[in-house]
């Protein structure tokens, strides 16, 4: 979880640590109104689900490119697309994320 959190970290988000009720320790961040949330593997489950793709716009593009250079992170060649211009860069459990300029 803390490799994830440290890499969603990358792009603007804050984390915080915390539990409701009897449910397992997690992180969660709030993009707007809705909140991000990054929960330990459930039991028996060793490998996560990468089927999911996110979509995220942020509002320094350059500046994220930038951190992620400097992170090793491997992305996409920046480009304009029909969605706007973005690149995708790939999570550390393996989920793709296309990240867009804010306009």
């Amino acid at each position: 979880m803390k490799r994830l959190v440290d890499f969603y970290s990358l792009l603007g988000l804050e984390f915080q640590y915390h539990q409701h009720g009897n449910a397992p320790y997690h992180y969660s961040a709030y993009i707007g109104p809705a909140v991000l949330e990054i929960y330990p593997l459930k039991k028996g489950q060793t490998e996560a689900d990468k089927q999911l793709r996110l979509g995220l716009e942020v509002d320094n593009f350059n500046e994220v490119v930038q951190e992620l250079l400097l992170h090793s992170v491997s992305f996409t060649e920046p480009a304009a697309t029909d969605f706007g211009y973005m690149t995708i860069i790939t999570d550390p459990d393996g989920r793709k994320v296309e990240l867009y300029k804010s306009e």
